[in-house]
């Protein structure tokens, strides 16, 4: 258990500062009623006295507050105790760890929040849980909506023009789903005829015509890469193809 060290106290300590306090709140009851300040100052006592008193009423209240905090630790480890084996060991933890003082009084305290269930021992309130939702679109409005970029590299494409491949992921209602884009120089295979209208919006790609390609890794369904390339093409003033990634090869032999 965490706890702190009770160590042996000190005696009091006689300085002038608690000296002149005390000749100021005596100076201070027979200001008030000055009619009665002889009969007042007749009843105080001394600062000697005083220190004298207040010295053995120090560790008078030193040894009633050890036993008091020693009783409320024996009432709380009692609580503990009574947990179930699991729960018991789940409360030791979270005490190990949180910001509460190791006082007796703060994991009583702890210990009556669980048990009225105010603090769940599992995820504790001085833990940061992120709450689990996936982010689903099934209708997206635009590209940016239905996914987010997660990386992205360069690399060199044809004409040693440095190209930005960037990855994305989004949810269009069948699970998590990662897209893979670049800009290159368009092919004769494409089918696209390069015009001014297709000029490149990326800074990073050359100035030349440029078609966006895009990789949609895993089994999805037509329809999916049909909404895919529409999305995209809104987004984008070049030519949008949207294909279905290569399985990669098994190396193994037949």
């Amino acid at each position: 258990m965490r706890f702190r060290r009770w160590h042996r106290p000190e005696p009091y300590r006689d300085t002038s500062r608690k000296r002149a306090a005390f000749h100021r709140k005596q100076r201070l009851e027979r200001e008030a009623l000055p009619l009665f300040a002889d009969q007042i100052a007749d009843g105080q006592h001394d600062v000697d006295t005083e220190m004298a008193r207040r010295a053995v009423w120090w560790d008078e209240a030193e040894r009633a507050r050890r036993r008091q905090r020693a009783a409320t630790w024996r009432k709380a480890r009692l609580r503990l105790f009574a947990l179930p084996n699991v729960l018991r060991r789940t409360v030791r933890e979270i005490w190990r760890d949180c910001p509460y003082p190791a006082d007796p009084a703060y994991f009583a305290d702890l210990l009556h929040q669980i048990d009225v269930g105010r603090v769940d021992p599992r995820r504790p309130p001085w833990k940061f849980h992120a709450a689990l939702k996936a982010r689903v679109t099934p209708d997206p409005s635009s590209f940016d909506a239905a996914f987010r970029q997660i990386g992205k590299r360069k690399s060199v494409g044809l004409n040693t023009t440095e190209e930005m491949e960037r990855l994305f992921c989004g949810n269009l209602g069948a699970g998590i789903l990662f897209l893979r884009s670049r800009a290159r120089p368009i092919e004769c295979h494409d089918g696209i005829c390069a015009s001014p209208g297709h000029r490149p919006s990326d800074p990073d790609v050359g100035s030349g015509g440029h078609v966006v390609e895009i990789e949609v890794m895993g089994d999805r369904p037509d329809a999916h890469l049909a909404m895919i390339a529409r999305i995209a093409q809104a987004a984008d003033t070049r030519p949008v193809l949207v294909r279905r990634a290569a399985r990669p090869a098994s190396g193994r032999a037949a």
